[in-house]
């Protein structure tokens, strides 16, 4: 069967590409991404079926190589911190691409010692390698109704973004203020299909989190504090603004670092076990006749890739710190050395709850303070030198963190369809740097064109359209707070009690039942993100809810048929807005007018935002009909 030929790679690259665009915007505005695999699987199979052939391992590498989109894309996690902290006046090409491609290949070849023992041998579920499994294994015979159903939901869904953001004709959300004593409240949504598909996909737990958090922050932290703190001549929105910014904003920090520390915690004596099973399993000697389905890259061209990124990193390190060498080359050990170290956790990370549900934010957390720290104690890493160092060198280490999630996630996939490692770990390699080369310009660009929280490229823009890239934020907070021993203490303070007592409620609940749980992660970054998109989050996660409760009624096949169609649907909704937004993106930043596209003026600010609520109204009352499983039992049957 043909597996590693030009025609895949060439598709698996075209999907990298597209893929990576739109989890770059969709990250940047919510702080999340989503998994390319799937969705790549079914174009895959319905692209090659239309050139003539396509068998399941040639589909197989196609994803693998697109997977890499859903994944690399987390750098911006933190890249963004650099210019928020000013250390960049935009997003250097060489230094950027550099880091990820260094980084996706060090991951890949990192868990390669951990295949066999955590893929083959571990007996972890691997939930996203076995759903793309499935896919392949099943959709052969549906692949065009899942391609169309796909393309027609992203294609009313970046209808809909151009009305919004091009045509201003649609608002994209709206909001209320009350004021009970000193006390400011905020209801807010938003009208973005993207985030209804990506709280759909995000679960019922997860957003459960996050209302939590959105509960947390805007129903309790902002009016106590509001009520507190001296208006100063602000009007009541401005002042819950500030107070969330400048304060609870800490709070979710604080939240999100206890619940990263505490899933490590959970998952140590296993990710123990996993790493040392690993170093036995690189000592092993392989017979002369190796099964294809054992065939790991050679040795030969281990040792050329490893070299390569490692002087690869290390020229990105020299490039981002001319005048500090030696505390440049320091900054990529340290990458490299903590990024093997996260490389088995993860695996094993990913093995468990699945690569989106890894904790990458928690990691990234744990890398930017251990980091800091150690800087704190260097004397020449003074003088505004410690906080960019910190951050680009958590941007390496998050690279490699998540493609080694990404990898061991396609190898459970390729056992499981008779692939060759060897070959998907190569055809990772390539969707990584397809990845590498295509974020640099588009994170230039929506920069440009958006601007990020609390940094715009030119004056007279307005901040309520910048990108909150909310991780990015945080890891720029929490470095320069370190550096400047000046971090809020108090309210991280708070916010780790927070989590403390939800830590304890998860654990309560997983004892109890294995269908509940509650993601502290979530509910930390419910804490950070705006009120408009955490609520938009959560309809969709109600979405998810309302489907499963319809599911109950129905036979085991036509659930199977309305999840995967509803799934498609979710990432085709992502997909067309935040491809459409990189677009508007484009205009904006060749006209440099954020209204270069509009219809209307502020006079029918009123009537788009009745309209918009309309809008995204009937559209979810569709999906929700979509996800129960009207449409999909009707195409099983």
């Amino acid at each position: 069967m043909r597996e590693l030929t030009t025609r895949g790679i060439a598709l698996g690259i075209a999907l990298t590409i597209v893929f990576t665009a739109a989890n770059v915007y969709l990250g940047l505005k919510i702080g999340l991404t989503f998994a390319s695999s799937i969705p790549a699987a079914v174009i895959s199979m319905a692209a090659l079926r239309a050139l003539g052939g396509g068998a399941i391992l040639e589909n197989n590498i196609v994803q693998t190589v697109a997977s890499a989109a859903g994944t690399l894309a987390s750098v911006i996690f933190v890249v963004p911190g650099l210019v928020m902290v000013g250390h960049w006046r935009g997003i250097p090409y060489f230094e950027t691409a550099g880091i990820c491609l260094a980084g996706s290949v060090l991951g890949v070849l990192f868990t390669i010692p951990l295949r066999r023992v955590l893929v083959v041998e571990s007996g972890l579920p691997f939930p996203e390698g076995v759903a793309a499994a499935t896919v392949l294994r099943l959709g052969q015979e549906s692949a065009g109704g899942g391609a169309r159903a796909l393309g027609a939901a992203g294609v009313v869904s970046a209808a809909v973004s151009l009305m919004t953001g091009g045509f201003g004709v649609l608002a994209d959300g709206a909001s209320r203020t009350l004021v009970a004593g000193g006390a400011v409240f905020r209801l807010a949504s938003g009208f973005s299909l993207a985030l209804l598909g990506a709280g759909y996909l995000m679960g019922v737990a997860a957003g459960v989190a996050v209302l939590v958090g959105l509960v947390v922050a805007w129903g309790v932290a902002v009016p106590v504090l509001t009520a507190l703190t001296p208006a100063h001549g602000l009007t009541p929105d401005a002042l819950a603004l500030s107070v969330w910014t400048h304060q609870v904003k800490f709070i979710g920090a604080g939240t999100i670092g206890i619940a990263a520390v505490a899933t490590l915690a959970r998952l140590g004596p296993a990710i123990g076990r996993g790493v040392a099973a690993s170093f036995q399993a690189a000592r092993r000697r392989a017979g002369p006749a190796l099964l294809t389905t054992e065939r790991d890259l050679g040795g030969t061209a281990i040792g050329a890739f490893g070299l390569g990124a490692l002087v690869l990193l290390a020229a990105c390190f020299l490039a981002f710190l001319p005048a500090h060498p030696v505390l440049a080359l320091f900054g990529a050990g340290f990458a490299a050395a903590f990024g093997f170290l996260v490389a088995a956790a993860c695996g094993y990370m990913s093995g468990i709850v699945g690569a989106s549900a890894s904790p990458i934010s928690g990691i990234a957390v744990v890398a930017v303070v251990s980091v800091s720290l150690v800087l704190l104690a260097i004397p020449a890493a003074g003088g505004g030198v410690a906080v960019p160092l910190a951050l680009f060198a958590t941007a390496a280490v998050i690279a490699i963190a998540t493609i080694s999630n990404d990898n061991l996630q396609d190898l459970k996939t390729g056992q499981l369809v008779g692939a060759t490692p060897g070959a998907q770990q190569l055809a990772l390699i390539i969707g990584g740097l397809a990845g590498a080369a295509v974020i640099p310009p588009i994170l230039e660009l929506l920069y440009q064109a958006y601007g990020f929280s609390g940094a715009m490229p030119r004056p007279g823009m307005d901040p309520a359209h910048a990108l909150a890239a909310p991780q990015a934020a945080l890891m720029a907070a929490i470095a320069q707070g370190i550096a400047g021993h000046s971090l809020d203490w108090t309210m991280i303070g708070i916010g780790v009690a927070l989590g403390a007592v939800l830590v304890g409620i998860d654990i309560v609940l997983r004892a109890r039942t294995s269908t509940l749980s509650l993601p502290v992660l979530g509910t930390g970054i419910g804490i950070y993100l705006p009120p408009s998109i955490s609520v938009t989050l959560v309809v969709g996660a109600a979405v998810a809810l309302a489907a499963r409760r319809s599911w109950r009624r129905a036979g085991e096949a036509e659930r199977e048929a309305a999840a995967s169609h509803a799934t498609l649907v979710a990432s085709g909704l992502i997909v067309g807005e935040s491809l459409v937004g990189v677009v508007i993106a484009a205009v904006i930043g060749g006209t440099g007018r954020q209204d270069a596209l509009a219809l209307v003026g502020p006079g029918f600010t009123t009537a788009a935002t009745v309209l918009a609520l309309v809008v995204f109204a009937a559209l979810t009352l569709a999906f929700w009909r979509i996800a129960a499983g009207s449409r999909a039992s009707k195409e099983a049957r």
